[in-house]
């Protein structure tokens, strides 16, 4: 049987990327509990979890290529800051001149604090864009853990530092006081640790013999299972971080499935999976709050909501980075001419 191969992470990341997008937004559509595939589509919520992941091991590759500050904070920043000020500028002022006590945005500070970091998010848990902040968030403190175990490894265990703070932010009364409403942020934080430690696996192309595909295969199936049972029978009678821990073992070895699976798919496949990923950050953006909020209110049922959803979110999506990519030139022109 064919080595599993990390290296694979980073051959098929777009592909990975465009997958967990879609999973992403087959999960925001609703569909009903009754329907025979609910416990499947909200399991689409690994998506985010497979985009830390990812995250954290090109985060790990840019970083020792280039381990400077300056073009890390420039390459990750000019990547997410433009796209997000044309969409939190296109939500959040109207949401301030439109909705009673200015919604989100309760005074010209917190409207201007939102357009810029989001800062509903880390104040009463707005969760409108909240991947955004939180991956700015991680970003910001990433290079210090990559640092700290280039020069002592054994802090990569720092990991299961993560989750039992996780647990800590739900249960420990002052730790839930104080930061319990951004839960949400704490518990993706160690699949991004994760993701940062693998990088270096998959960087010096590591691998695992053949066989231990039957093993991811069972851990995947019972993770999935685990996760199916949770939204079916269990949503809202247990704390969130929960399965989202079971998310982490559920998200990693479905992106290991899936690269095996990229291995064998057909070229306009894996070329329409790389072209969703190269514009999932705008797709983000724009197809909960700028499309399905409209499709929606046609009734259309789950499978034909979700698909005008995709059809008309792509191509804007699509535009939208065509923009930024533009801003951005002129802004590297600008600052060219400026230097000279």
């Amino acid at each position: 049987m064919k080595k599993i191969e990390f290296s694979d992470f980073s051959k098929y990341r777009s592909e990975l990327m465009g997958a967990a997008m879609l999973f992403v937004m087959l999960f925001h559509v609703y569909m009903p509990k009754s329907y025979m595939m609910y416990g499947v589509v909200r399991c689409g919520n690994i998506g985010v979890d497979m985009f830390l992941f990812l995250s954290g091991i090109g985060l790990w590759y840019s970083w020792t290529k280039q381990p400077s500050l300056k073009h890390f904070f420039w390459r990750r920043y000019i990547r997410i800051y433009p796209a997000w000020l044309i969409m939190a500028a296109l939500y959040y002022i109207p949401n301030y001149l439109t909705v009673p006590g200015g919604g989100y945005s309760p005074n010209i500070g917190h409207l201007i604090a939102n357009i810029l970091i989001n800062w509903s998010f880390w104040r009463i848990d707005d969760l409108t864009f909240w991947f955004i902040p939180s991956i700015m968030m991680l970003y910001t403190f990433a290079p210090a853990y990559m640092r700290l175990i280039e020069r002592n490894p054994s802090y990569r265990w720092l990991v299961v530092v993560a989750m039992v703070w996780a647990v800590m932010v739900q249960y420990y009364p002052p730790v839930h006081r104080s930061v319990g409403h951004v839960e949400i942020f704490w518990s993706r934080i160690p699949i991004f640790l994760l993701g940062i430690n693998c990088g270096q696996w998959v960087k010096e192309k590591r691998n695992m013999e053949g066989a231990a595909l039957w093993g991811i295969l069972i851990l995947f199936i019972l993770s999935f299972m685990m996760c199916i049972e949770f939204e079916n029978h269990w949503r809202g009678k247990f704390p969130l971080f929960l399965e989202r821990m079971v998310y982490i073992p559920c998200s990693i070895t479905a992106m290991i499935l899936l690269c095996r699976a990229y291995h064998y798919a057909p070229r306009w496949l894996l070329t329409f999976l790389s072209f969703i990923g190269g514009i999932s950050l705008e797709l983000y953006l724009i197809h909960v709050q700028f499309v399905l909020r409209y499709v929606k209110e046609y009734h259309l049922g789950y499978c034909l909501t979700a698909l005008l959803m995709i059809v008309i979110s792509i191509p804007l999506a699509w535009v939208l980075s065509k923009i930024v990519s533009g801003v951005i030139i002129m802004f590297k022109a600008q600052s060219s001419k400026f230097k000279a």
